[in-house]
């Protein structure tokens, strides 16, 4: 889902324009494609750990205004709907600065999934999700918070089976520091609520928080990532299911339960011109 964030805290840093139309025009164009050995959003997979492929376009204005897609390959979709395997993210917004050093961000991203199959009813949701978002930088540090205003969030019911989950929030802490000589470290903390969907004993509740923390490495023809990232989601999850909310399976199957909210290591390629 990620728009810039995606999978890893480094695609952000990694999709800044490079490409402009013209040297002195007020507008350019952006383009990166990408790999990663599993898409994780905001720490959890995408992919039931298997790799994606990604890409996307950014245009941006000199005044601070910008619009973007990107696009990765997925199966949460398709396991959870009986089809759907890619994710394409529709964004805009608005930077500006506020002082030297200090600056922000604010925007609305949607998250579509093209040919994702019905919901089940008492069980899931239209997977199609419209957040908007704001965020406010200093430096190489990044404070972000984003709230659902569709009326389910990535598919989600409330405990009853029909509670929408609307206002869902999730807030994060991101860092990208430049090392010298194409080196670079990243770190990022976050707390995803998901409203209305509650411990019920059987089932925890699938608020949580995640951590990551990286590095990457310009090659010359693209950037090389390798980060970790882990949850603090409870419950347990064997390959017949398990009381964590986001102990998952494929479609169809009762014998392929994953935690895809485990601890995991991402490796990743990012070309951007």
């Amino acid at each position: 889902m990620n728009k810039k964030l995606i999978t890893l805290a480094v695609a952000g840093a990694l999709t800044s324009p490079l490409a402009a139309v013209a040297e002195d025009s007020p507008h350019s164009v952006a383009y990166n494609v990408g790999i990663v050995s599993d898409y994780l959003f905001r720490g959890i997979s995408q992919t039931h750990g298997d790799a994606a492929l990604q890409g996307g376009v950014d245009y941006s204005h000199s005044s601070g205004l910008y619009a973007g897609v990107w696009g990765s390959t997925i199966s949460w979709v398709d396991d959870a709907y009986g089809s759907g395997t890619t994710e394409i993210d529709f964004y805009g917004g608005y930077k500006g600065s506020l002082a030297t050093d200090l600056g922000y961000d604010v925007g609305l991203i949607h998250y579509n999934y093209p040919s994702h199959g019905n919901p089940i009813a008492g069980t899931n949701a239209n997977p199609n999700t419209t957040e908007v978002y704001g965020a406010i930088s200093y430096k190489w540090v990044t404070l972000k918070y984003s709230h659902a205003i569709s009326s389910h969030f990535v598919g989600w019911l409330g405990n009853n089976g029909n509670t929408d989950t609307k206002g869902s929030g999730y807030l994060e802490l991101n860092a990208a520091y430049d090392l010298g000589d194409g080196w670079g470290i990243t770190g990022h903390v976050g707390h995803q609520k998901v409203k209305n969907v509650v411990d019920t004993g059987a089932i925890t509740d699938a608020d949580y928080t995640d951590w990551k923390i990286g590095v990457t490495k310009d090659v010359g023809f693209g950037v090389v990532g390798l980060a970790y990232s882990d949850t603090d989601t409870s419950g347990t999850c064997a390959s017949t299911g398990g009381t964590n909310a986001y102990c998952w399976t494929t479609w169809g199957s009762a014998t392929s339960f994953k935690d895809v909210s485990k601890g995991t290591a991402v490796l990743s390629f990012t070309k951007s011109f």
